[in-house]
């Protein structure tokens, strides 16, 4: 995640180059990298204010009144993203074609749900194999002592 000042600049560059390639005519796949650029810096802020609502101690701690200030900036960005977010399904919608944000929306809420099903079925093999390793390495440890004890019985004798 990078610092919210810097997301916000990123954002507002990436929906600047959104706009001017939708005036400039440009076709929805030359406009589909910026607007990722944009919900990408989006998505730096959204957490960022996340973050904030409930700071690390050490930020607690030692932030002072900037705690605030952050806040108070992040409520800003916020309202700058909401209304760039407006404006952009305004565009698109007048240059693509009606529907296109909703349909754009809801494609990139089915690529987040697929993706987060694969990582979700990763860390479940991830989770198996390390069970795997750890009941293995138990198993032979157990067996290790067993064999260990027999011999070092049988050599006591």
């Amino acid at each position: 995640m990078i610092d919210p000042v810097t997301a916000i600049s990123a954002a507002t560059a990436a929906f600047n180059g959104v706009k001017k390639l939708v005036m400039a005519g440009r076709e929805l796949e030359d406009v589909a990298g910026q607007l990722g650029k944009w919900y990408g810096a989006a998505a730096d802020i959204r957490r960022a204010r996340s973050i904030n609502k409930n700071p690390p101690l050490f930020k607690k701690l030692f932030a002072g009144g900037s705690i605030e200030e952050e806040a108070l900036a992040l409520i800003i960005h916020e309202k700058q993203l909401q209304e760039q977010e407006k404006e952009l399904e305004t565009l698109l919608n007048f240059r693509f074609g009606f529907g296109t944000w909703k349909e754009m929306l809801e494609m990139r809420r089915r690529i987040a749900k697929e993706r987060e099903q694969l990582v979700y079925k990763q860390e479940q093999r991830k989770n198996a194999f390390i069970d795997a390793v750890v009941i293995t390495g138990i198993f032979a440890g157990s067996v290790g002592l067993l064999i260990g004890g027999i011999w070092l019985l049988s050599s006591l004798q």
